[in-house]
């Protein structure tokens, strides 16, 4: 597991907290904390409350606090170099934001269902293996993605699929 892109997350969550936000860990980041298993991460990924229409609501206003969020990465010396992907970049490393209450729609994955984690007083969400299988799944249907991620993904279903059902047999 990658603990310094985990660490640098929890950072950030910190200052999310501080303003009434709890994040959710998505990406290979967070699916290297559910699994304990590396997939050589190469960005954060994280959700945080925004308008639930996602893409049909322009950049600056789809994700709720957006100008707070922007102040907290500029304080932590972080660029924004991407507001239609709300990412930004440090050091070279690239944080992207997404909006939480997309989930339902784009993977079924229900808002009450997410597991609240606690690291020292830091909190924040992170799937469980069932609903990361569900994103991937899902995500796995789109073509930009497919075309740019070179399918990593399907490996990913492929371990989750196998995790999931020899802990259902072992049961």
């Amino acid at each position: 597991m990658d603990n310094q892109k985990f660490n640098e997350f929890i950072k950030i969550a910190k200052k999310l907290n501080d303003i009434e936000i709890i994040p959710l860990l998505m990406g290979s980041v967070g699916l290297e904390v559910a699994t304990g298993k590396s997939w050589d991460a190469q960005d954060l990924d994280i959700h945080i409350p925004g308008d639930k229409r996602g893409w049909e609501v322009p950049p600056e206003l789809n994700i709720h606090n957006w100008d707070a969020i922007v102040n907290i990465m500029k304080s932590m010396e972080y660029s924004l170099i991407d507001l239609h992907e709300h990412e930004f970049s440090k050091e070279g490393l690239s944080v992207e934001f997404g909006i939480i209450d997309t989930l339902p729609s784009f993977a079924g994955v229900q808002l009450e269902n997410l597991e609240m984690h606690q690291l020292g007083e830091v909190r924040y969400y992170l799937l469980n293996l069932e609903q990361y299988l569900s994103v991937y799944e899902s995500s796995s249907k789109d073509s930009y993605r497919a075309d740019n991620n070179n399918n990593k993904d399907i490996g990913k279903i492929d371990f989750l699929k196998r995790m999931i059902y020899d802990n259902l047999e072992s049961n």
